[in-house]
């Protein structure tokens, strides 16, 4: 059993990009970082809170989300800007983490309200982790993935392939430790290890 209140007094900020099939898997995360003591700031980007799909629609995930942490979620660069200055946050978590925003991280592009406040976090020289699920990671995005993995203070949910029959370039991270991970990640340590055999999924 994990051991509870790890994050007393923490401040995490959670990022959740566009990765709509993912969102079932990573809210019951977040309220796990909640039961270890942390609080929970949401950060949406314009394609979560812009685009409904058959997983729901971005008003329902807003609100769960408020219900769940208690914050309004920041869903501009204009809101999220000023998260760097104010050092706001502890450790930022990209949950889910699409492909797009992963290549942009890795190649220091800050157009939506989630990489802002990753750049704001990284500014204050204190530690992202991400939680990958994107169809391209051993595509053309396992290049970026390399970049991110040498860079300093960010860190990676141990992740793999969720369906290599059918998507063979796909990997997506194993939620269930995304607060084992902020916890190592907040020690200046990578959890390990960091390639795993994820549990199959179907296509979704």
């Amino acid at each position: 059993m994990r051991a509870k209140m790890r994050l007393r007094g923490k401040s995490i900020g959670w990022g959740v990009c566009g990765s709509h099939c993912s969102y079932e898997e990573v809210l019951p995360q977040v309220q796990a970082v909640l039961e270890e003591g942390a609080s929970v700031v949401p950060v949406l980007s314009h394609a979560a809170v812009t685009t409904t799909t058959r997983f729901g629609t971005p008003e329902n995930l807003a609100r769960r989300l408020q219900e769940l942490t208690g914050h309004k979620p920041i869903t501009s660069i204009v809101e999220a800007e000023p998260t760097g200055q104010k050092k706001s946050f502890d450790c930022f978590v990209i949950a889910p983490c699409t492909g797009n925003t992963l290549a942009k991280l890795a190649n220091a592009f800050t157009d939506t309200p989630v990489l802002m406040a990753a750049k704001g976090t990284l500014r204050n020289l204190r530690p992202v982790v991400i939680a990958i699920s994107t169809n391209d990671a051993l595509g053309n995005n396992a290049k970026n993935i390399g970049i991110l993995l040498n860079t300093r203070n960010v860190y990676f949910v141990p992740f793999g392939q969720d369906n290599p029959e059918e998507k063979p370039n796909s990997c997506v991270a194993d939620f269930d430790r995304i607060a084992d991970t902020v916890v190592a990640a907040l020690q200046g340590r990578q959890l390990q290890p960091v390639l795993i055999e994820r549990a199959k999924r179907a296509v979704r």
